[in-house]
């Protein structure tokens, strides 16, 4: 997978995450000792919502982040975008489904005018898509001036006495678990690839103000394997 580009490259992360879907929510408790959860609430908070906002969530698969925003603000007019049908037929299945708007799209050419949302949030994302810079272009026409836009992933591990321990978690704990919970292994060494080859969290940060974000800011999480990070649109 490691050499597919572009439109190969979406195609193959496409059908990985379908075929995942039934599983997905549960591999991701169970990877992450349910810290996962932490980690959604916490983006959450620092997007800053201001009463009945209107919410993107980029990637949103099966609608964590999106149950997270109605869990924290009721009022929240929220649209889940994610270009795997088969991760959104399981969140439309989830008890608060309904009150999601879900579309099916590519976050690199968002069908929706510039300034359109009070907040864009997304999850374990932008590692995975083919152009990072066009991704984050698009976030920040899409958010208003003066709106948050927060991105949570993984992230390189930092160089540590840690390092064996993590990769042993990323290369032997998380494929093994990948076959035994979902049958699928080579969906879940693709995560560990994903990772290790993903722009350390600095870089990315970097990208978020060439992009048109300021005030960009990230926090680690996970011994360094998570990263959460938050921009604001600019003012015209």
């Amino acid at each position: 997978m490691s050499e597919l580009t572009g439109h190969a490259r979406a195609r193959y992360v496409r059908r990985m995450f379908g075929r995942i879907a039934p599983r997905y929510d549960l591999l991701n408790r169970l990877m992450t000792a349910g810290q996962d959860r932490r980690w959604r609430a916490e983006a959450i908070r620092r997007l800053d919502l201001s009463e009945a906002p209107r919410l993107l969530d980029l990637g949103a698969g099966t609608g964590d982040l999106c149950f997270e925003a109605l869990h924290q603000r009721p009022s929240a007019r929220v649209v889940a975008l994610d270009f795997t049908p088969e991760m959104m037929r399981w969140g439309k299945g989830r008890p608060a489904g309904g009150r999601v708007q879900w579309v099916i799209g590519d976050a690199a050419h968002l069908p929706f005018p510039a300034a359109a949302f009070d907040a864009v949030v997304s999850g374990f994302l932008l590692r995975n898509v083919p152009d990072l810079d066009a991704v984050l272009r698009e976030e920040s026409r899409v958010a208003r001036p003066g709106a948050r836009a927060v991105s949570l992933d993984t992230t390189p591990p930092p160089r540590s006495w840690r390092l064996p321990l993590l990769r042993f978690h990323l290369h032997t704990v998380i494929p093994a678990l990948g076959r035994l919970i979902a049958g699928d292994s080579e969906a879940y060494n693709y995560l560990p690839q994903s990772t290790e080859r993903f722009v350390e969290a600095e870089s990315l940060a970097q990208r978020m103000r060439a992009a048109g974000l300021e005030q960009v800011g990230f926090v680690r999480r996970m011994l360094g394997t998570v990263a959460i990070h938050w921009g604001t649109a600019k003012d015209d």
